[in-house]
């Protein structure tokens, strides 16, 4: 997606983000508390309003590969069967 803010907040359970806040603007999730959010009034407003912290893409980017690291090495600790049930987390890239 073009055009996103990123940010870092504490879902802090019921009414952090609304089926309204879905409809108005685009929101999605990360590891380490990270959020992509569309680039508008609504999408603002819904940052201010969870208290949320603005970071670059590059800032938000390293946040969510130290957390896939952290599980990278969690996965890799595992026993064989145990790694049989799981997939080994892969590093992606924020829209």
């Amino acid at each position: 997606m073009a055009n996103n803010t990123y940010c870092t907040a504490t879902n802090y359970g019921k009414n952090f983000f609304t089926h309204e806040d879905r409809n108005a603007f685009f929101l999605s999730g990360h590891a380490g508390d990270v959020w992509v959010v569309g680039n508008t009034a609504a999408g603002i407003a819904w940052i201010n309003r969870v208290s949320g912290t603005a970071k670059t893409k590059a800032e938000a980017q390293a946040i969510v590969d130290g957390k896939v690291e952290e599980a990278q090495v969690a996965y890799d600790a595992l026993s064989e069967v145990e790694k049989g049930t799981h997939s080994r987390p892969a590093k992606y890239i924020l829209p």
